[in-house]
């Protein structure tokens, strides 16, 4: 039995090896685009994307090469293991082009950059950013959409299967009514690949008809439909004072936080309307209700027109909602009813399935039934009461789930404010960071790290703690977390 354990242990490390290899040999690649960038563009920096590259590239082949294996089955427990690595090797590795460029970053902080890049965060520490080399800014904006297409094959396939936080609900939205017109994972993902690539390039065709320069644009698409949030500007959005700018980055916002599997059955034939979804009715009812609510408040304020408001509303109620991180204008000078709708905005995130981070609208909307559910029970203690999401029954397991991933959610940003604190943090950075962090908005509060600010005067402790909690929230926290108890490591 024990030799078994053994030969079990030694085959998942062999292809944990061999999944963590391969990504590294993938992302060593694709370094290699910033440096055509940088040679375009006469720029310099060009070698440190090259020394990057061939370093990553080493080390993936060298853990290819030495865990070469015939079978290549995940077990469940290499599965949370190759997840959780395979982020933190990726992020660990896209911060070297950082460390070698001539900005001078310590690796700290270009550890920060990556990890915010590859969880589609969105935070910063880089300061000067309309002066930037365009092969950094270029990196900055590929690490994020490769990041936002990473996070929906995480969400679509394996955190489903890790029955983590309610997403088994969505098994059969990823799966079973996809596959009734895809009938194999592997066309499910081209196929979502396909519909992200689409939308990117669509953003981008529309920011240049916007005025946009064609380099902008293309960077500010990446990150738009990835709902990430870096720019290649310091001001963010706020450099382009033009309506329609804002408005097409509030439209593709919105399309990168809703389930791409609904574009795919859409454009696939299927009768499924997106709208008929619970999860986008809510979301895109919340983003309206609180756009306008907002919009209302600085008209009767006198700081803006109603229309003109509603602009501005609308583009960062839905950057914030959906995690993007965006901002076209400094909200926390709104007065304090919106700076407080803000920081509530920040628990929320969009729908499940896309590159939207945050709690999600669909477990916000699992406890609403179960308090109205409640209600009724009291009120009607002999009537069974049935808990329906859509046309699907909500189990007690999924409830039990979606209850026990809010509580460590909150926890978790508690216990990271704490940490923050521990280091000199004023209250309002300390909390609004971890808040961010987990929830992958990017932006927190206060004259620091709020829309106005960014992350690169915190220490490096602080850094390096966010880091984590970025990367905590990005795979839905169970998924790292379950790796720190006793139980998971005892076999």
């Amino acid at each position: 039995m024990d030799s078994a354990r053994t030969s079990t242990a030694a085959h998942s490390t062999k292809v944990v090896g061999l999944v963590i290899g391969a990504l590294l040999v993938a992302l060593a690649a694709v370094m290699l685009v910033p440096v055509l960038a940088e040679i375009v563009a006469r720029s310099d920096d060009w070698e440190a994307f090259l020394s990057s590259a061939v370093v990553t590239g080493f080390v993936g082949g060298a853990l290819m090469l030495a865990n070469q294996t015939d079978e290549r089955d995940l077990t469940h427990r290499a599965t949370f293991l190759v997840t959780t690595f395979g982020w933190l090797s990726v992020a660990a590795f896209s911060a070297l082009p950082f460390a070698f460029s001539r900005l001078d970053m310590n690796y700290t902080d270009a550890f920060f950059e990556a990890m915010s890049g590859v969880t589609t965060t969105g935070g910063t520490v880089m300061i000067g950013l309309d002066r930037a080399p365009p092969g950094i800014l270029l990196w900055r904006s590929l690490l994020q959409w490769i990041g936002g297409i990473g996070i929906i094959v995480t969400a679509v396939a394996i955190l489903p299967f890790l029955r983590v936080g309610g997403m088994q609900l969505f098994r059969t939205e990823s799966t079973d009514k996809t596959e009734k017109v895809l009938p194999r994972p592997g066309q499910i993902a081209v196929a979502i690949g396909e519909v992200y690539l689409l939308l990117t390039l669509l953003c981008a065709l529309a920011y240049i008809v916007g005025g946009m320069t064609p380099f902008d644009a293309m960077n500010h698409a990446m990150t738009t439909v990835a709902t990430a949030g870096f720019s290649t500007h310091d001001a963010s959005f706020g450099y382009f004072e033009n309506s329609f700018i804002h408005w097409t980055g509030t439209i593709f916002m919105i399309s990168g936080a809703v389930p791409l599997a609904l574009y795919v059955q859409t454009l696939r034939g299927s009768n499924e309307k997106i709208w008929n979804d619970p999860q986008v009715r809510g979301f895109i009812s919340l983003l309206a209700g609180v756009s306008v609510l907002l919009a209302l408040w600085l008209a009767a304020r006198g700081d803006y027109g109603f229309f003109e408001a509603l602009t501005h509303t609308a583009f960062n109620v839905t950057s914030i909602v959906t995690t993007a991180g965006f901002t076209s204008d400094d909200y926390q000078l709104w007065g304090p009813f919106a700076v407080m709708v803000f920081f509530i905005l920040m628990f929320v995130g969009g729908c499940t399935g896309s590159t939207a981070g945050g709690m999600k609208i669909f477990r916000l909307q699992i406890l609403a039934i179960l308090f109205k559910t409640q209600v009724r029970q009291t009120l009607y203690p002999h009537v069974a009461q049935t808990m329906r999401y859509g046309e699907r029954t909500v189990s007690r397991e999924i409830v039990f789930s979606v209850a026990l991933f809010v509580f460590v959610y909150l926890a978790s940003m508690l216990v990271v404010a704490m940490a923050l604190a521990a280091f000199g943090l004023d209250f309002t950075t300390a909390l609004s960071s971890a808040v961010t962090s987990i929830a992958n908005v990017g932006p927190g509060l206060g004259p620091i790290v709020g829309p106005a600010g960014n992350f690169a005067t915190l220490p490096d402790g602080p850094k390096l703690i966010m880091a984590f909690a970025m990367l905590l929230g990005r795979l839905e926290l169970l998924t790292v977390l379950v790796m720190f108890s006793k139980d998971y490591w005892e076999r």
